[in-house]
């Protein structure tokens, strides 16, 4: 988790659990009961895939403009983030391998798999399937 807010910037663990503590104390419910409150999700392991290096950066650039034609609710931070209604989806090429990393999230596993029919028919449309998993 990376904070900005009342902190430098950096990626740091130790804050992130002061500024859950506080979160806690603020709010008067202890870490366990706010985590309770929250909604099951259903999601997938981080899903790598070998794909040749020098199309990795192209495939991702090829989904969003696909996406975006549609106008998919699409954030283009780090690859491509998708949201629906059934939660959110995202591809994204490796600095360090020749692989594309995918990943899914939703609140219940029908809707997670139609998230992953949308993984694999972005990748079709670039002449690509999702592979077995590659190491890290």
């Amino acid at each position: 988790v990376f904070f900005a807010h009342q902190f430098y910037g950096f990626d740091d663990a130790l804050y992130a659990a002061v500024r859950l503590i506080a979160a806690s104390a603020r709010l008067g419910r202890s870490v366990t009961a706010l985590r309770g409150a929250m909604p099951a999700l259903v999601n997938t392991p981080e899903l790598r895939f070998q794909v040749d290096e020098s199309r990795k950066f192209g495939v991702v650039d090829e989904v969003k403009a696909r996406l975006v034609a549609t106008g998919a609710d699409v954030d283009a931070t780090d690859g491509v983030r998708v949201s629906t209604p059934d939660g959110w989806w995202l591809l994204r090429a490796s600095n360090t391998q020749d692989v594309l990393v995918a990943r899914a999230e939703s609140e219940e596993q029908a809707g997670l798999e139609r998230l992953l029919a949308q993984i694999d028919a972005q990748l079709a449309q670039s002449g690509l399937k999702r592979g077995p998993q590659a190491g890290h």
